[in-house]
């Protein structure tokens, strides 16, 4: 599931359940979109309730970021499980400065 919402120039997504190849690829267009629409200053990945993430995962960040930073806003990643936390690490997230 995915959930989308937008006040005051911040546009959050709530993410949940697994995200895989076939997920991310969806989740990504639909995000894009939006934010090509809106051009949030701020765009927030909420991953509380996501449960797991392969690589995709780290893609779907990595993409969010170029994106926010070609429509000159930036990205937070938040409320991130431990288990994920350990994955953005490794692939390097927490040096962008966006995980919070």
């Amino acid at each position: 599931m995915l959930e989308i919402n937008t006040e005051d120039d911040v546009m959050v997504v709530k993410l949940s359940g697994e995200l895989d190849h076939h997920r991310c690829s969806n989740i990504r267009k639909k995000i894009d979109s939006r934010a090509e629409s809106q051009r949030p200053k701020t765009l927030v990945l909420d991953f509380s309730k996501v449960l797991f993430s392969d690589s995709s995962g780290v893609g779907l960040v990595m993409g969010r970021y170029r994106q926010m930073l070609l429509l000159g806003g930036k990205l937070q990643v938040v409320n991130v499980p431990e288990n994920l936390r350990k994955v953005f690490k490794l692939s390097g997230l927490e040096g962008l400065g966006v995980m919070k």
